[in-house]
C-alpha cells in the first residue's frame, strides 16, 4: 500500500495536485468542529453538576443602610429555610464574594465601599418548589432580593450543546462526502488520463486489483500529507484559543483543555480521512475497470 514505485505516471497527474490541501482543508474543519463540540460539553456538563440542584438569593443593600444588609441577609436565611424542599442555605462569605469579583473588578475592589449585594447559596432537596411563590415571599420580606432558578437557564444551555453537537455531526458529515467525491474524480480523472497504459497492463496480464493498488497508495498518500497539515493547522489554531483564553481570567472564553481521550479522538480524524480516501479510491477504479470491455 506505501509502494514507492508506480506502473502508472499518476505523481504528474494534475488532477491529484490539489488533493492534498483538500484533505488538509476537511481535517482541519473536521478537528475544529469536533474540539467545539467536546468544549462545550464539557462546559455544560461542568456546569450542570456544579449547579444542578442549586438556586441562589441575591440580597442588595439599601441606600439610606437601614435595615443593615446583615439584618436583611438573615430576613431572607429565616424565609428560606422556612421553605419545604430546601436543604441548605448560606450567606457566601464576603472574601469569596472578593474571590468571584476579583477577575472582573480587580484585587481589593471589595474594599472600596461598593455596594455589592450579598449572596445566598441555596441547595435543593430533591422535591419540587413553587419558585414563583418562593420569589413572591423572599420579596415581601426582604424588597429588592432577586431569585436566580439555575435549572432554567442550564436547560437552555444543554438544548445549546446539543445543537452544536449535532452541527459538528452535520459538518462532519459534509466534510466526509466532499472529501469522497473529490477522491472519486481525482481516481476516474486519473483512469481517463493513464486509459491507454491501464489497457497495456491488462494486456499484459495485470488483473484489476493491481491497478486498483496504485491508484489507492497513491491516494493514501496525498491523504496522509494533507491530513498532516490540516492536524498541525488544527493543532496551532487550538493552542492559539487555549493560550487566549487563558489570558482572560474573567473567564470570557470557555475552556480550551481537552482530556487524552479527546484528543486520542481528534488525532485519530487524519487517519481515518486518510483510510476513507484510499478504501473510496480502491473501490471507484475497481468498479470503474469492472465495467471497461
Amino acid at each position: 500500500m506505501f509502494r514507492t514505485h508506480y506502473d502508472l505516471p499518476l505523481q504528474r497527474d494534475v488532477t491529484g495536485r490539489f488533493l492534498p490541501w483538500i484533505i488538509a482543508l476537511m481535517v482541519y474543519l473536521a478537528i475544529l468542529a469536533m474540539a467545539g463540540s467536546m468544549v462545550l460539553s464539557d462546559m455544560a456538563q461542568r456546569w450542570d453538576r456544579g449547579l444542578a440542584g442549586t438556586l441562589t438569593v441575591q440580597v442588595p443593600p439599601l441606600p439610606e443602610g437601614n435595615p443593615t444588609l446583615d439584618d436583611r441577609v438573615r430576613s431572607a436565611l429565616e424565609v428560606l429555610r422556612a421553605t419545604p424542599g430546601i436543604a441548605r442555605a448560606e450567606a457566601l462569605p464576603r472574601q469569596d464574594l472578593q474571590g468571584l469579583l476579583e477577575p472582573w473588578l480587580g484585587t481589593g475592589a471589595l474594599n472600596a465601599d461598593l455596594p455589592v449585594p450579598a449572596m445566598i447559596d441555596v441547595a435543593l432537596a430533591g422535591g419540587r418548589i413553587d419558585m414563583n411563590g418562593l420569589a413572591q415571599r423572599l420579596r415581601a420580606a426582604v424588597p429588592g432580593a432577586e431569585l436566580d432558578d439555575h435549572a432554567a437557564w442550564l436547560k437552555d444551555l444543554l438544548a445549546v450543546a446539543r445543537a452544536v453537537e449535532a452541527v459538528a455531526l452535520g459538518i462532519l458529515a459534509l466534510v466526509g462526502g466532499a472529501a469522497v467525491a473529490t477522491v472519486i474524480f481525482v481516481s476516474r480523472a486519473g483512469l481517463a488520463i493513464h486509459g491507454q497504459v491501464v489497457e497495456l497492463l491488462h494486456v499484459m496480464g495485470a488483473p484489476d486489483r493491481y491497478v486498483a493498488r496504485q491508484f489507492q497508495s497513491h491516494v493514501l498518500g496525498l491523504a496522509i500529507r494533507g491530513g498532516v497539515i490540516g492536524t498541525v493547522l488544527a493543532a496551532a489554531t487550538l493552542i492559539a484559543l487555549k493560550r487566549a483564553g487563558g489570558e482572560y481570567a474573567a473567564g470570557l472564553m470557555p475552556d480550551m483543555a481537552l482530556n487524552q481521550l479527546q484528543l486520542a479522538s481528534l488525532a485519530a480524524v487524519p487517519a481515518i480521512a486518510a483510510v476513507l480516501a484510499a478504501v473510496t479510491a480502491r473501490i471507484t477504479v475497481m468498479r470503474a475497470l469492472a465495467r471497461m470491455p
